[in-house]
């Protein structure tokens, strides 16, 4: 098998800043984390290797500083890293970070046929979990999202069958390789990378292409000029005026708690018992 995990590096979401003038994220002098979902995917990636053979990629567009993601990635048993980096890919929103990303893969494909491309659901700085869909939109494939399990996979029949959660409950879909599969946060368990892998990332030689080498034939399709997304303010939320009101619970039994519960929702909102007394009949 050959499979690609698209991650990214992304600022510690405790320490994010938002330039004042561009209103993009500001990542000099922040510390930087690979996307948490994205390590769910990374893994999910690494069993399916570890079970049916294979190599996996990681790939990643961001500032030369986004090698160290890679290298995070390669220690915890990745077989090859490639960064895709350039001035021109600054700014980029959902839809110029597909297209580029669009174009590495297709350029990765040239050098053998990728059967399954994972990404986390979204990433925590942007939040839109729109760039997996974007990239398997832009390559032909089927997309199966928001996955947290795949239940079998049959390489002589080229198919797979996943779980997907949705809001009704979890969808069972069977698809035909080669597909894109974002995963779901808490679907495994993220493992430690052994010392032959941590060893071979600190010597490994990260693959870094500018935008011409990944094959972006239209560089103005990138950054912001290729960004019709546009921030027009960003703002924290006013704190709100209105203290949370407290139950004390001390001594109390749990129907207690319960019953003092009620009696606030009530005196708060008069039309709610006649509400649910209505209903209870």
């Amino acid at each position: 098998m050959n499979i690609v995990v698209c991650i990214k590096q992304v600022p510690d979401s405790a320490q994010i800043r938002v330039h004042p003038v561009t209103n993009t994220i500001m990542r000099q002098g922040v510390p930087t984390i690979i996307n948490p979902y994205d390590l769910f995917a990374l893994e999910e990636a690494l069993r399916l290797r570890d079970e049916y053979g294979g190599q996996v990629t990681v790939l990643s567009m961001g500032p030369p500083m986004a090698e160290d993601a890679l290298r995070r990635a390669l220690g915890l048993g990745a077989d090859k890293a490639v960064l895709i980096t350039d001035r021109r890919f600054a700014g980029s929103d959902t839809l110029a970070t597909s297209f580029a990303l669009t174009a590495a893969l297709t350029t990765l494909a040239e050098e053998r046929p990728i059967d399954i491309v994972f990404t986390g659901k979204q990433t925590i700085d942007g939040d839109t979990a729109q760039v997996g869909p974007g990239i398997a939109r832009r390559m032909g494939l089927n997309q199966l999202t928001y996955v947290s399990a795949i239940d079998s996979l049959d390489l002589a029949a080229q198919g797979i069958v996943v779980r997907r959660r949705s809001e009704g409950g979890v969808q069972v879909l069977r698809s035909k390789l080669p597909c894109l599969i974002t995963m779901l946060e808490d679907t495994n368990t993220i493992r430690r990378g052994t010392v032959q892998d941590l060893l071979r990332a600190a010597r490994a030689d990260v693959t870094v292409w500018s935008a011409e080498q990944a094959g972006v034939e239209d560089p103005m399709k990138c950054g912001l000029r290729g960004s019709p997304t546009v921030v027009k303010r960003v703002f924290a939320p006013s704190p709100r005026a209105e203290k949370a009101e407290m139950v004390t619970v001390e001594g109390k039994t749990p129907a207690q708690i319960g019953d003092a519960l009620i009696d606030l929702l009530f005196a708060r909102d008069p039309k709610l018992e006649a509400v649910v007394t209505a209903a209870a009949r």
